[in-house]
């Protein structure tokens, strides 16, 4: 029943695209405050954080059916310069298995974008299971002080920075005509051509 407690928590909190607690200090306060397992813990937490966030990304998928077809066109643009060819592809498989930057984010965009949901979580799911066992691990040590850890992983200020700035991005994602962008490097033969004279247009 506890693990059933646990997955419900951390699915729930996973479902939010911004502002939600990190799931590493829920699956602390689980571990210190319950009698569950460190493994089983982990696992669990991994699958259910995986799970959210992929339901996340499909709710995301559903809003961009409702964009206007240039908007559309926008962000598949978007997708193909970002994860086009082997080494992009794997560049951001690398960014959801390792990246410090908020995931919620990362998963709206990636649903936005319509990149392959399964091989991203995939990858987030992996990278769960090495930090959350990290934190775990190290849970027991610092049982007196799990307040001021909880604490400071709800209000960082940093962790908050970091929201606005994700939610900037994908407000640019959408907004930033990455056609026109595109289109216009392309058509000089050189990706970093015009960088230093030429600004994103947005559309009307």
């Amino acid at each position: 029943m506890g693990y059933l407690v646990l997955a419900g928590v951390v699915f729930g909190v996973n479902l939010l695209p911004a502002f939600g607690p990190p799931t590493w200090p829920v699956l602390v306060f689980f571990r210190l405050q319950s009698d569950l397992a460190a493994i089983p813990l982990v696992l669990v937490g991994a699958a259910a954080a995986a799970g959210g966030r992929l339901a996340l990304a499909y709710g995301s998928r559903r809003f961009r059916n409702r964009l206007s077809p240039k908007r559309i066109a926008n962000l598949e643009a978007a997708r193909d310069a970002i994860a086009g060819g082997p080494k992009r592809a794997a560049a951001g498989l690398a960014l959801f298995t390792l990246s410090p930057l908020p995931s919620a984010q990362l998963f709206v965009a990636a649903g936005l974008v319509d990149a392959p949901l399964l091989p991203l979580t995939a990858a987030f799911f992996a990278g769960r299971i090495v930090s959350y066992t990290t934190y775990v691990t190290a849970a027991s040590a610092a049982k007196e002080s799990l307040g001021t850890i909880l604490k400071g992983a709800f209000t960082s200020p940093l962790g908050i920075a970091l929201q606005l700035l994700m939610l900037g991005a994908l407000v640019a994602l959408v907004r930033i005509d990455w056609t026109c962008i595109l289109t216009r490097r392309s058509a000089h033969g050189d990706p970093t051509a015009r960088r230093g004279n030429s600004s994103p247009r947005l559309p009307s």
